[in-house]
């Protein structure tokens, strides 16, 4: 058994579903469950429904129309995602009476995306002659707990999973489940969503609670690349990287999986691979727990722009215990994560993203430290071996000195696979380009 996820732009239309089902059918043999999204940019038309209602105007024109025109292209009835339409009517009516939408209303809202894609996609495969079945993802027992719109998946979905899904695993149901993405149910029944990388998340625990070969995300290039293929034509696939190499690609910029999306096949080892939906033959990238060979020095190169760069100088708390107690406190009362940070005795340099509003945060830092803030910086971080940081270094800054770029700070992740340094925004491609070529040419 395999665990197939495709996002929401590769089932944005008609011709793209045909397109996901043909593939679906090509890896049939391989008995796949299939996690979808919603259909292309459904969630931000829900979300402007939920807009006009909260100032009194019920529109469900935009969303109905999507999918009715699609159903026709398709040939399947539209009865099919009919009562979803309706439903969500009467919910918008509600919002608009009530002129205000909770989070929990709002993640009811955006689950019809996903319901109406499955049930459509199932439709299709069917009309196809391939059994399928559609599944809302509490059909199969994906519970969690009430954070709404960002909510966590309970413990006992590793049990659930298995108890509704094992008797097509072991063949005795044909039907190919075809399970909703991003949402889940509470233990009172009341719909969530699991925030940032939901889908990805849905897939990967699938795949981990039925012991899956593993768990494939299909996107639009060969897995994943050296780099951005936008900033470096020559960026290159790379055929296998570790859950904590995946992991830091993501947190670091890379259009990968969500890193909470690596927890549950991290618990058991479950391979995800990376695959191209427009080259179905390519391998693409696997996701692993140790390599299987010997391990590159550089993996991959990625980056993140817009970000502030923060520097803290305080001589008075030279060997005191405490001062970064006192700083990391000061981020905790105003809610700002940090990204990348370096130490010394007498100061820290650490980045933030550009967005947050950093006044009462500046103002509490100064009233012990000296503090300079530095926009329209980046991060370029090397996901690499870093038991051989220094020949990496050596030769990455050699290049960088040649072109004139000046690192401004440098930092090596605990986890030993990242080193990410500090460049300016405007930079920061030309920074991208001269490693790739440093490492990979």
């Amino acid at each position: 058994m395999i665990v197939m996820k495709f996002g929401g732009s590769s089932v944005a239309n008609a011709e793209r579903i045909k397109h996901v089902a043909s593939i679906i059918k090509a890896y049939q043999d391989k008995r796949p469950a299939v996690v979808l999204s919603a259909m292309g940019d459904t969630t931000d038309h829900l979300l402007e429904a939920a807009d006009k209602a909260v100032l009194g105007e019920v529109d469900v024109a935009g969303v109905a129309k999507l999918h009715e025109d699609t159903a026709a292209e398709l040939g399947i009835k539209i009865e099919t995602i009919e009562a979803l339409l309706t439903e969500l009517k009467q919910l918008l009516t509600g919002i608009s009476m009530l002129k205000e939408i909770s989070k929990r209303s709002r993640d009811y809202l955006v689950s019809f995306g996903e319901r109406m894609s499955v049930r459509m996609m199932a439709a299709y495969l069917e009309s196809q002659g391939i059994p399928a079945r559609f599944y809302d993802a509490w059909d199969i027992g994906i519970v969690s707990d009430s954070n709404y719109m960002s909510a966590e998946l309970l413990d006992e979905v590793w049990e659930n999973i298995p108890a509704h899904l094992n008797d097509y695993k072991n063949g005795t149901d044909n039907h190919i489940p075809i399970v909703t993405g991003f949402i889940a149910k509470d233990v009172k029944g009341n719909i969530t969503t699991l925030g940032r990388g939901g889908s990805d998340l849905t897939a990967t625990m699938i795949g981990a609670a039925m012991r899956a070969e593993e768990v494939q995300t299909w996107k639009d290039v060969d897995g994943i690349l050296t780099t951005d293929p936008r900033v470096v034509k020559e960026a290159k696939p790379v055929p296998e990287v570790t859950y904590e190499e995946a992991q830091e690609l993501a947190m670091f910029g890379a259009q990968v999986l969500h890193p909470r999306s690596m927890l549950p096949v991290r618990k058991t080892g479950t391979p995800v691979r990376v695959k191209n939906s427009y080259n179905i033959t390519s391998p693409g990238s696997i996701i692993v727990e140790k390599h299987s060979g010997k391990v590159p020095p550089v993996c991959a190169i990625t980056t993140v722009k817009h970000i502030t760069l923060i520097d803290i100088v305080s001589s008075r708390m030279l060997g005191a215990a405490g001062f970064l107690a006192h700083i990391f406190n000061n981020f905790l009362k105003w809610n700002i994560s940090i990204d990348v940070i370096a130490t010394s005795e007498v100061s820290v340099s650490l980045t933030v993203n550009t967005k947050a509003d950093l006044t009462g945060l500046i103002s509490d830092l100064e009233q012990a430290s000296q503090v300079s803030v530095r926009k329209d910086k980046a991060i370029v971080t090397i996901i690499c071996d870093a038991a051989h940081s220094s020949a990496i270094l050596a030769s990455g800054f050699d290049a960088l000195a040649e072109e004139g770029i000046n690192v401004q700070m440098i930092s090596q992740g605990a986890s030993k696979v990242n080193i990410s340094m500090i460049v300016n925004d405007d930079e920061a491609d030309k920074t991208v380009q001269i490693l790739h070529n440093a490492y990979f040419s």
